[in-house]
């Protein structure tokens, strides 16, 4: 349900689970961090999914058994964040809850046109991920995290895109081009040059 793919020195990364809206499974989760991990290579990774939404977040059951309040999503987004190579998340469709956390880490976000954005923690009653808030600010200020986490509001594309918690709205048939192509000049570049790049932008 994880697929990977690496051509050219970019690792796209897919979450391949449409019928279920793409919600991460412990076993998902676990793959996720393990390919993360091992992505230091890589000269970039696009994170998208398969079908209309990029990710519900945590499987329904599985939440219930505790994954929706599990350190692997803190695991996962440290990973990303981390990574030296450049790293976008090809948001196919609506983002929500923990699934926040990884496009969160990535260093730039584009999304489709119907995109949606909510993490329901507070209707749902525990914390966010400990990262995510910080990540959250850093892109759109306090006031606006807290109507996220606090207010329970589900945000739409051209909202998300002007606050700056996406960097661009693109249509889904060249999703998967733009990525790439936001990809060529890292690629590209000499190793040291795209590290330190990313390095100094920290």
């Amino acid at each position: 349900m994880i697929e990977l793919s690496k051509a050219s020195g970019i690792w796209t990364v897919t979450l391949n689970r449409p019928d279920k809206a793409n919600a991460l499974t412990k076993d998902m989760l676990l793959e996720l961090c393990d390919i993360m991990e091992s992505a230091g290579e890589a000269r970039a990774v696009i994170l998208t999914g398969r079908g209309t939404i990029f990710s519900a977040g945590a499987d329904l059951e599985a939440a219930r058994a505790g994954l929706a309040v599990s350190d692997l999503w803190e695991r996962l987004s440290g990973a990303i964040a981390i990574l030296p190579g450049l790293t976008i998340a090809a948001l196919n469709g609506t983002l929500a809850g923990g699934a926040m956390g990884m496009a969160l880490a990535c260093d730039m976000r584009i999304a489709v046109p119907p995109a949606k954005f909510f993490y329901p923690v507070m209707k749902l009653g525990f914390l966010p991920q400990p990262s995510d808030p910080a990540r959250l600010t850093a892109l759109i200020g306090p006031a606006r995290t807290k109507i996220i986490l606090m207010g329970g509001q589900n945000i739409l594309a051209e909202e998300a895109l002007a606050w700056g918690l996406i960097d661009r709205i693109v249509g889904a048939d060249v999703l998967a081009e733009t990525a790439r192509a936001l990809c060529g000049d890292t690629v590209a570049a000499p190793l040291h040059i795209a590290h330190g790049i990313k390095a100094m932008c920290r």
